[in-house]
């Protein structure tokens, strides 16, 4: 099962119209996101849809996060890369 058939699952589990999990699945876009939404579904079984945006929004702020700690670091090594050349070339 994918990571979008899964979310898909676990939204019905909770007793919620699959329309939620395709616009879950359509904001959150990526397989990491929506593996870790259908995990949070099954695991904290939230009692409202406000609580399962609330999720979204938490599981895409730390994406984002992620992202640009990623960015971050390759900037750095791209500069400690530079600092460190060889000066005769």
């Amino acid at each position: 099962m994918d990571a979008y058939d899964d979310l898909l699952a676990a939204v019905r589990e909770l007793g919620y119209p699959e329309e939620l999990g395709a616009a879950l699945a359509a904001g959150l876009g990526g397989e990491w996101s929506m593996k870790r939404m259908a995990g949070y579904l099954r695991g904290a079984q939230p009692r409202s849809m406000e609580e399962i945006a609330d999720e979204m929004v938490a599981i895409l702020d730390h994406r984002r996060s992620i992202v640009e700690r990623k960015m971050a670091e390759q900037s750095q090594e791209q500069l400690t890369r530079f600092y460190n050349r060889d000066k005769q070339e």
